[in-house]
């Protein structure tokens, strides 16, 4: 264990996995290599930046470049609330200069640095985010008591405007032998959100750190606890670009088990890969060291090995530390930079699917496929609607003609063909008329509807497709409909009626004569005549229903076969019409297609002159970025090389 667990307090547990002769800031004391090596490698980054069009990352390294520059070690002390910070750099320096104290703490941020006699200044900066370090004005500068320092800067603040703290910092000059090294200490206020949160700590640390140009940060915490995620997460952030990190556990006379919590700490900083030195402390056992001049005391407290690490670093600034500050730096930034160029060439190289010449001709291909197979669905669709509307306009035909042939039956199964013709026949001409002229315009609204059908199987970005053709009802249908003559049908004269009477009678008056003559009656006698009478009448009745069933059948039969004679001649003409209509579709659609394949051959051709151009102004862009990443690359295995410079 270190020297500074020695004593009645030595911890008897496992030892530390760190090596007992050296610390994580060990490898930055001893110089190697040319000493401004770095420097180079640093412009070189600055210059990058600026050609990347990143001009916030070249001034924020320019400033680090000043700060790497400058002979002073600037410290940021920081931490969560009541963790012991202020107490902390009181006891570094054996001088009560931070306020403390568990009603008030730390409100602005205070510098502490070497003087030959003791001075503070409470100091009123231009801007929250002027920096701490150019000398102020006279006219910025408060000047505080030294005695009674803390009261005297709480004092100070408390008189000051709302807001006005923000854009205010505390300046102690003291004369000691630990700062005249080029030592400057600065305490903070605690950081917001932890040790639960990160995002508002993590803001104002990197903040502090960049205004205040430190070049390495003590982050304070209890030793009654274990680092949180919140502050591992921090120190990891950190880490990326200060290579000298510090934890100091404080209070550890008031923790009896301080021990496992700094081992535990240790090794959680070492599985996130953070390296950072431990340093357990206690500034109460340090002042009372300084007190009783108790050197051992002094060693238990922790504060020699703190002491120790901050002259390392203090000397090992302009070479060491610098290197391996650039080194981290540059990887960082490399990292950074490189980011978005391979994003880029990610996006070059995805553009060759995503590029608009591309998507042109893609669409143009697609739009060639989809025009084969509109073609195909268009003819299928033209051939089948065709040959449905055939079936159904000769069906519609049929059932109108059946209709009027029932009519007409209905009609001479009621009526007399010889009383009723004359208004029959006007009435069945009209009838067939008007039949055809249905049918017929039922067939062109098919037709309509049959065009309305193909024309749906174009894409709808076509527009509109449909021909300005509609198909026409013949003019001449009066005239196809021809008269029906009257059929020749028997008519029942007078003479036939006198002969069938007679012959019906004939037989009444022998029958009833020969059953009369029995009684002694002779053959024609009254009742005789009366039979002959009575059978005359039936038959001549008879004959006139079978002439008129006669009449009647040969009058429907002859409008059967006249409505089938119409018939024969609508379904023709209709068909002609429907293959007209099929005609007219097919030419029409045709010649829509030829011009879209036109049209869509030309586009083809556009746009693969388009994506073979763009293809080549993309692959000379791609390797432009190629180049550029193999320059940051370059550029970061120089900062590597930094912190893989031999000790």
């Amino acid at each position: 264990m270190r020297s500074w667990e020695v004593g009645p307090t030595a911890y008897a547990g496992p030892a530390s996995p760190a090596r007992a002769d050296r610390t994580e800031l060990d490898a930055l004391a001893a110089p190697g290599g040319p000493a401004l090596l770095w420097l180079d490698v640093l412009d070189a980054t600055i210059r990058t930046c600026k050609e990347h069009g990143r001009p916030d990352l070249a001034t924020w390294l320019w400033k680090r470049r000043t700060q790497l520059l400058d002979p002073h070690l600037r410290v940021l002390v920081a931490g969560a609330a009541k963790q012991g910070k202020s107490q902390l750099i009181n006891a570094l320096i054996n001088a009560p200069v931070c306020v403390t104290g568990d009603d008030r703490g730390t409100t602005v941020p205070t510098v502490i640095r070497h003087t030959a006699q003791p001075t503070a200044h409470l100091i009123r900066r231009t801007t929250a985010d002027t920096e701490w370090t150019p000398d102020a004005g006279p006219q910025d500068r408060i000047p505080l008591g030294v005695d009674r320092l803390a009261d005297v800067l709480t004092e100070a603040l408390a008189v000051q405007p709302t807001g006005a703290a923000e854009r205010m910092h505390a300046e102690v000059g003291l004369p000691r032998s630990l700062l005249a090294g080029g030592l400057q200490l600065i305490d903070t206020p605690p950081l917001p959100g932890l040790p639960g949160t990160l995002p508002a700590a993590l803001k104002q640390v990197h903040a502090l750190l960049t205004a205040g140009r430190a070049d390495m940060l003590i982050l304070v915490c209890e030793a009654g606890r274990e680092l949180t995620d919140a502050e591992i997460a921090l120190l990891a952030d950190l880490a990326a670009v200060f290579p000298s990190l510090v934890v100091a556990f404080t209070k550890t006379d008031y923790a009896p088990h301080w021990r496992r919590e700094v081992e535990s700490s240790r090794m959680r900083l070492a599985q996130a890969g953070v390296a950072a030195t431990v340093v357990p402390t206690s500034a109460a056992l340090r002042a009372r060291a300084a007190r009783d001049s108790d050197t051992a005391l002094n060693t238990e407290s922790g504060f020699p090995q703190l002491i120790t690490i901050l002259q390392t670093l203090g000397a090992a600034k302009r070479d060491r530390l610098a290197r391996v500050t650039v080194g981290l730096l540059g990887r960082t930034v490399t990292d950074r930079l490189a980011g978005p160029l391979r994003e880029k060439l990610e996006a070059h190289r995805a553009e060759s699917a995503e590029s608009d010449a591309m998507t042109r001709l893609h669409e143009a291909q697609r739009r060639m496929d989809e025009l084969r197979k509109c073609t195909t669905r268009w003819q299928s669709r033209l051939a089948d609607e065709v040959a449905d509307l055939m079936s159904d306009v000769e069906h519609d035909l049929r059932e109108r003609t059946r209709a009027v042939i029932a009519r007409s039956d209905e009609t001479f199964t009621e009526s007399d063909p010889l009383r009723v013709w004359d208004d029959f026949e006007p009435w069945l001409r009209e009838t067939l008329v008007e039949t055809a002229q249905t049918s017929l315009g039922w067939l062109g609204d098919r037709a309509a509807w049959l065009a309305r059908s193909v024309a749906a199987e174009f894409p709808p970005e076509l527009g509109e497709v449909l021909p300005s053709w509609v198909p026409a009802v013949p003019d001449d249908l009066p005239n196809r409909v021809t008269d029906l003559r009257s059929p020749p049908v028997e008519r029942f004269t007078i003479s036939q009626k006198l002969f069938t009477g007679l012959r019906g009678s004939y037989g009444g008056v022998l029958m009833f004569g020969l059953a009369t003559s029995l009684n002694g009656m002779s053959l024609i006698n009254p009742i005789s005549l009366g039979g002959g009478a009575l059978f005359g009448g039936k038959s001549i009745r008879e004959e006139g229903k079978s002439l008129l069933k006669r009449r009647q059948a040969v009058a429907r039969a002859a409008v059967q076969r006249h409505v089938d004679e119409i018939y024969i001649g609508m379904a023709k003409d209709a068909k002609d019409s429907v293959r007209r209509v099929q005609r007219a579709l097919r030419d029409h659609f045709t010649a829509v297609t030829e011009d879209l394949q036109d049209a869509i051959v030309e586009s083809l051709r556009t746009a693969k002159a388009a994506a073979e151009q763009e293809a080549a102004a993309r692959e000379t862009r791609a390797r432009r970025v190629e180049q550029e990443l193999i320059r940051l690359a370059g550029l970061q295995r120089q900062s590597l090389a930094l912190l893989q410079a031999p000790a």
